[in-house]
């Protein structure tokens, strides 16, 4: 069957997106790697499913498939994408949309100039629902990466996060940590590698390998843990500036046991059909 997508991107962090309100396909694996690879499909970091809601008490449903055709919990520049998407196909016609995710339910927020906010929810620190293999719940936690011990940040935005602070993001050889950090043992569902360098109390660089994707230009979730591990370490304060390869997104962070928010932008790139 022919299949209409859109390609969007949120800070270069780029998606194929798929109306199944309207059309009626059930993608397998192998069809979200066809659409993701950049040479022989559309070419993407993740595939973003539009559902018809599960409940009453949401709008839509919202599943997310990385390049490597497995699905993953959350994404925040794809919700962000999400939004701006549901508006323009006039699926909606709300500013504040509620939507239902693996991880649980997220509202977003359309603002001006494409811009959308939105609420990531509660970060969670417990190393046994990131998951994280660990005794106990701590600021840090060294891991043993081939002959060096490294102290990261681990906590879950929805999906797993681990957080390690670096002098230069320039300087990381991220094709190299990347997946030695994803694919570490201490954590079941591998884990989503960040490189954050600390700017100032309201400003970081970042770099994000991404679990079943590799180094992406954003990851809003990525964002959002580097965010919390930073205020939860003291080094930054409230509404922070993230600077990524593909742009600037950002967060905000109240503390323990409080929502994040994450305000950035999104692109419509093109539209076309193709044959699943």
């Amino acid at each position: 069957m022919l299949l209409k997508f859109t390609k969007m991107h949120g800070a270069g962090n780029d998606f194929v997106v798929i109306d199944l309100v309207t059309q009626r396909c059930k993608l397998r694996s192998q069809d979200i790697r066809k659409l993701a690879d950049r040479h022989l499909g559309v070419g993407c970091d993740q595939v973003l499913i539009v559902e018809p809601p599960g409940s009453p008490d949401v709008d839509f449903r919202y599943r997310i498939f990385n390049a490597d055709g497995k699905e993953v919990e959350q994404c925040g520049n794809g919700a962000r994408c999400f939004a701006r998407f549901v508006r323009e196909k006039k699926l909606t016609r709300k500013r504040v949309i509620s939507v239902e995710t693996s991880a649980g339910v997220i509202e977003l927020r359309v603002r001006d100039n494409h811009q959308v906010e939105v609420d990531m929810g509660v970060p969670i620190f417990e190393p046994g629902r990131v998951p994280f293999q660990a005794g106990e719940r701590a600021d840090s936690y060294p891991l043993k990466i081939n002959d060096d011990t490294l102290e990261f940040g681990v906590l879950s935005m929805g999906n797993p996060h681990a957080v390690l602070t670096v002098d230069n993001v320039d300087t990381v050889d991220i094709q190299r940590l990347g997946p030695l950090i994803e694919n570490h043992p201490r954590f079941p569902r591998r884990v989503n590698a960040g490189f954050m360098q600390l700017v100032s109390e309201s400003e970081i660089r970042l770099r994000v390998f991404e679990r079943g994707a590799g180094e992406t230009l954003a990851c809003g979730t990525g964002a959002c843990a580097a965010v919390v591990h930073g205020i939860s370490r003291g080094w930054l304060k409230g509404t922070v500036t993230v600077h990524l390869p593909g742009g600037k997104l950002s967060i905000s962070w109240a503390g323990e046991g409080q929502s994040v928010k994450m305000t950035g932008p999104t692109a419509l790139v093109f539209e076309g059909t193709i044959k699943i």
